[in-house]
């Protein structure tokens, strides 16, 4: 394979949103499909997008060739589930080329693992050397109730997998009312015991998912409150590129996160923007603002058209999301499922 020219950064700005933030960070999806089906993510039947509407593996490329252009330093692939895309080692080894020459820092993925242990190996060999795994359970039953399909063996396997290639773990956990939230002691002390940090995140009001929102959520003030009478918390003025405020364990000694776009939203410091697996690019998770940029990058050979709506995108990026789960907001706030916008 040729290699590629080195990319041209605009001199300044580069993404500077009309609120001053610098972006810096993109998830790109790969696919909206998803083998499981967790009850605060999709409903349980779920209309997928045809194939042919996906964008091509080369695509996602130059698109992630795009925003590396103008100043991405944190590019995180996701879905759906990007593990069931084919091809995806491929891109990622291709992605990686930006890392060894210094033009991007972190290229990692989040995953359910589901699919994760016989691509441990080939993902580290890619380049990959970090990565986040949805686990909301270590118990099988409740596992299988909050994916509807999943089995827990697997994704434990998967965990191992990646542990023996060298891939860090991060675990993310979403705290379900009445479901796991008596399970995160296990999960704390689980995670230290296997070397993994673990972040705990709120439930976000997106897409249907056939059932009542207040009926999951959990504010993860009052759990951290909680967690504190029983762990030694220590905060942490560190930060992963991405939304969440840490704290390390003092039994475990592993860090501990927190995701609260309910109770106390990060919009204030948000660097980052997701793109679909059709090309449309969503400034902000939690509003329906959003630029299809199939168009420029199907027009022709130069990135200059890509590189113009993508800023024009940025320039109208809101101020913050407008989440709001209580009793008078019981449907979703956005149509939209999780899979369709990428994790």
């Amino acid at each position: 394979m040729a290699l590629k020219p080195p990319l041209e950064r605009q001199d300044s700005p580069s993404m500077i949103d009309p609120f001053g933030r610098q972006i810096t960070y993109l998830r790109l999806s790969v696919t909206d499909r998803c083998d499981l089906r967790c009850v605060y993510c999709m409903a349980e039947e779920m209309d997928f997008l045809p194939k042919a509407d996906l964008l091509s593996l080369e695509e996602l490329e130059r698109l992630a060739d795009a925003f590396i252009g103008l100043g991405v330093r944190k590019l995180r692939l996701t879905g759906g589930e990007p593990l069931v895309r084919r091809g995806i080692v491929g891109l990622v080894e291709r992605l990686s080329e930006h890392k060894r020459a210094g033009r991007l820092d972190d290229l990692t993925l989040t995953t359910n693992a589901t699919q994760l242990a016989p691509l441990a190996r080939p993902l580290a060999a890619a380049g990959v050397d970090r990565i986040n795994i949805s686990l909301d359970s270590l118990d099988a039953a409740v596992f299988r109730r909050i994916t509807r399909t999943g089995d827990l063996s697997k994704v434990l396997a998967g965990i191992e997998a990646a542990k023996a290639a060298g891939i860090a773990v991060k675990i993310n956990t979403v705290v379900l009312r009445d479901v796991n939230e008596g399970e995160l002691d296990r999960l704390i002390a689980w995670c230290g015991a296997e070397g993994h940090d673990l972040t705990l995140i709120e439930t976000m009001p997106l897409g249907d998912i056939q059932g009542d929102r207040t009926d999951q959520y959990v504010p993860l003030d009052k759990v951290r409150r909680d967690l504190a009478g029983r762990w030694s918390l220590e905060p942490l003025a560190v930060s992963s590129g991405g939304p969440a405020r840490y704290v390390r364990v003092g039994e475990t000694g592993r860090r501990l996160g927190f995701i609260t776009p309910m109770t106390d939203h990060f919009c204030a410091g948000c660097n980052r923007v997701r793109v679909t697996c059709t090309g449309t690019l969503y400034p902000c998770l939690g509003q329906e603002e959003a630029t299809d940029l199939r168009a420029a990058l199907r027009g022709g050979e130069s990135d200059a058209p890509l590189q113009a709506a993508i800023l024009a995108a940025i320039a109208r990026k809101p101020e913050g999301h407008d989440f709001v789960i209580d009793e008078q907001h019981r449907r979703p706030a956005l149509a939209r499922h999780m899979n369709t916008t990428g994790g």
